[in-house]
Parts: C-alpha cells; sequence; structure tokens
C-alpha cells in the first residue's frame, strides 16, 4: 500500500492539472464573449494569439469598416485602421520563428510598433481579403502593382 506521501504528491498533482484545465475553459469562455460583442457590428471576427515576445495570449479580433480590435478578458485593445502604416500577412514571425503548419501572421505596423498575431490559415485568407495587404505610404499592395505597370 503506497505511503501518505506518495497519495499527498499524487493529489497534488491532480489537483495543479484540473487548475490548469479549469484555467484554459474559462480563457475559451472569455474570448467567446469578447467575440459576442462584436458579432452584430463587425465584418469579421476570429480568435487568434497576440505574439508579444515569446508569449502568445489568446484574443479575439474583430474588423469593423474603420477599426480593428484585439480583446481578452485582461486586454481590450483597438487601432483605427487609418493609422495603420503597413499590413503584411507571412509565414514568420518577425523574430524569426517558423510557425506550426496551418497558420499565418498578421502583422500591423503602427508609428513604427509591430504588432502580429498568429491566424490559422483559413482565417487568415478571410482577414487578407477583408483587411487586405498594405505597405507603407498607405497604398494597397494590389493598388501599387498597378501603378507601377
Amino acid at each position: 500500500m503506497p505511503g501518505l506521501g506518495t497519495i499527498t504528491v499524487f493529489g497534488a498533482v491532480a489537483v495543479v492539472v484540473l487548475v490548469v484545465v479549469y484555467l484554459k475553459l474559462r480563457a475559451k469562455d472569455e474570448i467567446d464573449a469578447a467575440l459576442a460583442k462584436h458579432r452584430g457590428d463587425a465584418k469579421l471576427i476570429s480568435r487568434a494569439e497576440y505574439v508579444e515576445g515569446a508569449e502568445k495570449i489568446p484574443v479575439a479580433l474583430a474588423l469593423t469598416d474603420s477599426t480593428f480590435y484585439y480583446e481578452n478578458a485582461d486586454l481590450e485593445a483597438s487601432f483605427d485602421l487609418d493609422r495603420l502604416d503597413e499590413i503584411e500577412y507571412d509565414d514568420d514571425l518577425a523574430t524569426g520563428a517558423t510557425l506550426h503548419a496551418g497558420c499565418r501572421v498578421l502583422r500591423l505596423r503602427s508609428h513604427g510598433a509591430t504588432f502580429e498575431f498568429v491566424l490559422d490559415k483559413g482565417d487568415a485568407a478571410k482577414w487578407e481579403a477583408a483587411l487586405p495587404r498594405r505597405t507603407y505610404g498607405g497604398g494597397t499592395a494590389s493598388a501599387q502593382a498597378a501603378h507601377a505597370v
């Protein structure tokens, strides 16, 4: 029969696992609430991960005619679309880190700061259609290509 110490260790590990599972489920519910908040007025909403250094923070993304929102329970932030200098879609993070297969990066630059969001490829295609690439100077990539011809 196992000793009291062994049972205590297994019990502590089980409690830690249950707490982690609970926190993940709660975070998912909070993202769902943020998505529901914008469901009526947004052209596009989806889940993503906001990349801050080495940390990936789950967020809800929403796009209206004039604003890009990213939110979770601890964060409510937005950009006016006319304040974005560049919009890019890429397969690698700005740090050079490679993403998991099936993911893409939405990279926004505003006033010298870079913001990156990891999306699955299906959502990234929808975002690229609704929020096209834009290079420095305000033009979309297709408008600049047409101007170059």
